[in-house]
């Protein structure tokens, strides 16, 4: 079992930038690969990034490329999401997940945080 919670979440001017985290406890961090959802009210949750478990391999959705980075930091049990160049279209609630590949669907992810809100004003 993997406990996730993030933070870092808030309301932004478009243009703007915020760093997500997600803090991990429970089972070994390290042997998981890790991936960040959104979810727009009355849309489904969509992938938005994902690291393996070194932190050597990264995936992004075509929607963030170039704006958003990925990361992790298996010694504080921590991943994070540098989210710049922010655009109202990126409102959304954003989880982390656990899966045990490198993944970017929803069924391939075994854990997930309850989330946090990201609203960026226009």
């Amino acid at each position: 079992q993997v406990q996730l919670v993030e933070s870092g979440g808030g309301l932004v001017q478009a243009g703007g930038s915020l760093r997500l985290s997600c803090a991990a406890s429970g089972r070994t961090f390290s042997s998981f690969c890790m991936g960040w959802f959104r979810q727009a009210p009355g849309k489904e949750r969509e992938f938005v990034a994902a690291i393996s478990w070194s932190g050597g391999r990264t995936d992004y959705a075509d929607s963030v490329k170039g704006r958003f980075a990925v990361s992790r930091d298996n010694a504080k049990n921590t991943m994070y999401l540098q989210m710049n160049s922010l655009k109202p279209e990126d409102t959304a609630a954003y989880y982390c997940a656990a899966a045990g590949s490198l993944a970017s669907t929803v069924e391939e992810y075994l854990y997930w945080g309850r989330g946090t809100q990201v609203t960026v004003s226009s």
